[in-house]
């Protein structure tokens, strides 16, 4: 009766760490549609109202603003670092750095939305800023370095150069339809760096 008992108990206590695990996705799902469109104003009870969950899911989750801005972020940060790692054998090393710089458009959407309370913007060096700094960098080498190696991009440029210049064009639009901006800036970035777009600048070693 006893081990009858034992694993019941056993049973049941993994049902609620999966649901809670489930809950926490939905939580961070919804939580980048809601800043992304809502900007910094965006209420957490939006947030529940678009994960399907009660506020006191929420908090038991992130019991802070900060903390769920904070989880979504490096979230954000991570895939895109597994979706480099996905990208970096494709058959089309140009095209593998244009889906993954237009990705970016999207994760400094929800960036936006969150950079007050992250103070991203003009706060310190942190420990955040350095994750996302290291991983993106990494992220972005890892495909400039295959398009290089190809022939087909330009040698002069670093995965910082094209951070920092995404970075740029992104914070610099705040007006509506902003991203769709931004996606044609990038195409014409990439072609700008192409080695025929090129031809006429001879190129130094990065």
């Amino acid at each position: 009766m006893e081990n009858r008992s034992a694993k019941w108990t056993c049973k049941n206590s993994r049902k609620p760490r999966a649901d809670a695990l489930r809950n926490r996705d939905r939580v961070l799902q919804a939580a980048k549609a809601v800043f992304s469109a809502g900007g910094p104003d965006a209420s957490l009870e939006a947030v529940a109202r678009e994960a399907g969950v009660g506020i006191g899911t929420l908090y038991r989750h992130f019991p802070t603003r900060e903390a769920l801005y904070e989880a979504v972020y490096r979230r954000e940060v991570e895939q895109l670092g597994e979706m480099a790692e996905q990208l970096k054998d494709d058959a089309a090393p140009v095209d593998a750095l244009r889906r993954w710089l237009r990705s970016n458009v999207e994760f400094v959407a929800t960036k936006k939305g969150m950079a007050a309370a992250l103070a991203l913007a003009a706060g310190p060096p942190s420990e955040l800023t350095a994750f996302s700094y290291e991983r993106l960098t990494k992220a972005i080498a890892l495909l400039l370095d295959r398009a290089v190696a190809s022939g087909e991009i330009r040698n002069d440029v670093s995965a910082e150069d094209l951070l920092r210049t995404l970075v740029g064009m992104c914070l610099l639009h705040d007006q509506p339809g902003w991203q769709a901006s931004v996606v044609r800036m990038l195409d014409v970035l990439i072609d700008g760096l192409s080695v025929k777009g090129s031809e006429r600048r001879p190129s130094k070693p990065r």
